[in-house]
């Protein structure tokens, strides 16, 4: 190996490329956690869970959009000029011939939903995992030792969090790069090659698919890329302001047929939403399209399971037929497994699916476009009757609610919790994030909820989801009891001084604590079943008819 380095070095964090129990929604949780636990054996990079590393010290799975980069630079540059590695490695590539070096940033501070969110349960100062290995990559001492000579550019969904917080200065980046950047790449790391002056920042813009190249090596989880945008609006996201469109099957099958060879059994569907492949008119799923690129997948040579990420809830509703046709290959072919599954392994399909609030005030402001062709006051109903469909054909989503949308009231929280008792026997994980306003949305502008601002009525809604969750996944008795324990202890050691008394009954409901104590404190009761019932169908509104107009008379 020539120690003084290559050209060209790609990385990614460690957290950011693990595949932790084979699972992405595990993987996303743990990088939730605080980073002082990193000396615990669950943590990630224990060395039962080390990222696996090839013979000449490259990495084996990398976040895929840092694989894309990659496949466009090998269009340019010799392989020998361009490594792919994690932080532990660096030192063995980058040197004095080292002329850029060029990192992934998904989550890097921690600036997301989820992670803002739970990181703050042990302490305002803490760090989430992924915020610590990140910052460890990007402060790594053999980049410092050689900047004199090199370019560090940072580009990915989260590169915007650097600049937002002011630290691209302190880190040393010379170029953050936003956005979809396909067709700005190869002309930065040129100019970086050159050693050329770089702007601070380039902002990229969807490319023509035909732009987008097929990997090289194996992604992280296995993820092939088959959808890109989504066009539903919701205004707290970015990409649902893009149109959603597809990439075709055989670029589809190249990229499954690269995972396979780079040592993966399991391939991602890696989509804004599944149901938008090669769709219709007006979002309609385009169902034997869906199935044959499922069921392509499946026959691919060493292909032994598929994952999902992420979907909407309205084309369940809208086609029932939809999942009896995916599910010989989205349930059969899951690495998920849960006592609860018909299915003759046990597997389930697991699906994340934004749910995001009860309420129907706030849907139809912030997200209306998530339901079509139903309309924001039918969202309970396309929900349960989602639920109910997708339970019945061993689809159990992860499922998101945001708690402390923009305006907020007492009234929208009680939607939410009615909803959610609704749901109470239903098989899902529900995750309650926080509202975060993120870059290049509408409603990027808008103030952040906060743990320490939240009513008695979000708590309750926070801590009631995250009981269904325990109920279902740890039913085990022995852990439930240790687990009820633990709560107590926590709320007067440490939960009351950080998030003050509101949060003390709802806390108590996700220990276990009495229903007919708890029934007198918080809005819900949990042994009362929900007036609220799954509909036979769901009527799609007609549109209204517009006035005749009066014909003339002569």
């Amino acid at each position: 190996m020539n120690n003084r380095g290559k050209k060209i070095v790609l990385a990614a964090s460690t957290s950011e490329s693990s595949e932790y129990l084979r699972s992405t929604w595990r993987q996303m949780l743990l990088g939730t956690l605080p980073s002082k636990y990193t000396r615990f054996p669950f943590y990630m990079v224990d060395a039962n869970w080390q990222n696996e590393v090839r013979d000449d010290g490259q990495a084996v799975a990398v976040p895929n959009g840092l694989r894309v980069v990659e496949s466009i630079l090998l269009e340019k540059f010799a392989p020998e000029d361009v490594v792919v590695c994690y932080p532990d490695q660096l030192d063995l590539f980058v040197g004095e011939d080292t002329k850029v070096v060029g990192i992934h940033a998904h989550n890097p501070l921690g600036i997301t939903f989820a992670t803002d969110v739970y990181v703050n349960f042990y302490g305002r100062t803490a760090e989430p995992i992924n915020a610590a290995e990140f910052k460890r990559l990007i402060t790594h001492e053999t980049i410092k030792k050689h900047k004199n000579h090199l370019k560090v550019l940072v580009g990915g969904p989260g590169s915007w969090q650097i600049e937002k917080k002011n630290l691209q200065d302190e880190w040393g980046i010379d170029c953050i790069v936003e956005g979809e950047a396909e067709d700005l790449i190869l002309d930065l790391f040129e100019r970086a090659v050159r050693g050329e002056s770089l702007p601070r920042k380039v902002e990229g813009k969807s490319p023509k698919m035909e732009d987008i190249p097929t990997t090289k090596n194996r992604s992280t989880f296995g993820v092939v890329e088959i959808t890109r945008g989504c066009g539903r609006g919701c205004q707290f996201c970015s990409i649902a302001l893009r149109k959603g469109r597809s990439l075709p099957l055989k670029h589809i099958l190249d990229n499954v047929r690269t995972q396979v060879a780079g040592g993966a059994d399991t391939i991602t569907v890696t989509t804004e939403d599944i149901f938008l492949y090669e769709q219709g008119a007006k979002f309609d799923t385009n169902v034997p399209a869906l199935k044959k690129l499922l069921k392509s997948i499946t026959e691919v040579d060493g292909v032994k399971h598929i994952m999902l990420t992420h979907g909407t809830i309205s084309p369940i509703v809208r086609n029932p037929e939809l999942l009896e046709e995916l599910s010989p290959y989205a349930v059969d072919f899951s690495t998920h497994q849960h006592p609860a599954s018909s299915q003759h392994d046990k597997r389930y399909a697991s699906l994340f699916v934004g749910l995001e609030t009860g309420s129907p005030r706030l849907f139809n402001q912030f997200m209306k476009g998530k339901a079509y062709p139903y309309k924001a006051e039918q969202w309970h109903d396309v929900v349960l009757k989602g639920m109910e469909l997708m339970n019945k054909h061993n689809w159990f989503p992860f499922a998101t609610f945001i708690i402390g949308l923009p305006g907020e009231t007492e009234e929208d929280t009680k939607k939410s919790l009615d909803l959610l008792h609704a749901l109470k026997d239903a098989k899902w994980v529900v995750m309650p994030t926080l509202f975060v306003p993120l870059e290049d949305t509408r409603m990027e502008s808008s103030e952040s909820a906060k743990l320490a601002k939240m009513t008695e009525l979000q708590w309750e809604f926070f801590f009631t989801a995250w009981r269904y969750n325990i109920d279902f996944y740890r039913s085990d008795p022995a852990f439930q009891r240790r687990f009820n324990v633990g709560i107590p202890i926590y709320y007067y050691m440490m939960g009351r001084r950080l998030f003050g008394k509101q949060m003390k009954y709802p806390l108590m409901r996700l220990a276990h604590f009495p229903e007919k104590i708890l029934s007198r404190r918080l809005y819900l009761d949990l042994r009362e079943n929900s007036p609220m019932q799954v509909p036979e169908t769901v009527e799609i509104p007609q549109p209204k008819a517009r006035p005749a107009i009066p014909e003339l008379v002569d």
